[in-house]
């Protein structure tokens, strides 16, 4: 497994050690002893996946204040642009993202933790895109930001892209109040 840090600390991109043969290929997603020698996550409470067609943008979303989930992210099948914005209040990386590709060909994973916020926009026909969480999911603490805000100039790889309505809505980071954001703790 090869860790390779981003431009924000904290988020990773995780490339498997990929066996494969003319049958196929075999890789860990996840293997607590690996991740924990590398100080990233091994507990996980809740595996989710999600299909989306080309175009799908999903996020920003975070959940805040109760039930705080970091994220390990892959994708089974397609293709998708990542992204991890720090929105922990106090941070020296306060309003900054990283994105990458993650790919069922590439097999890349990115861990995003807590105190980010995540979205995805999906780059194929379709992706089938699964993320392990550290935290259980909570409808009341599930926040979002507005996906386009010029603030956080995230340049999404798309220029159409379909939103859900609450995504539609979603305040700029420099509308939410303080409180609902997560505290940048050193």
């Amino acid at each position: 497994m090869k860790v390779i840090e981003t431009g924000l600390p904290g988020c990773v991109v995780i490339e498997p050690a990929v066996f494969g043969d003319a049958r196929g290929f075999f890789y860990e997603g996840w293997n607590a002893a690996r991740f924990g020698a590398q100080g990233l996550p091994t507990h996980f409470v809740q595996h989710n996946v999600s299909r989306s067609q080309r175009g799908v943008l999903r996020g920003l979303h975070y959940q805040w204040p109760n039930h705080v989930q970091g994220k390990l992210v892959s994708v089974l099948e397609g293709e998708v642009y990542d992204v991890a914005v720090d929105i922990r209040r106090g941070s020296p990386t306060f309003g900054q993202h990283v994105a990458a590709i993650l790919s069922a060909e590439n097999k890349r994973h990115f861990w995003v933790p807590e105190g980010f916020a995540h979205g995805f926009l999906t780059l194929s026909e379709h992706a089938l895109f699964t993320y392990l969480c550290t935290a259980p999911y909570d409808g009341g603490s599930d926040r979002n930001l507005r996906w386009d805000d010029p603030q956080l100039a995230i340049d999404w790889p798309l220029a159409e892209v379909s939103l859900s309505g609450k995504d539609a809505a979603a305040p700029l980071l420099a509308e939410m109040p303080p409180e609902l954001l997560p505290v940048y703790a050193p």
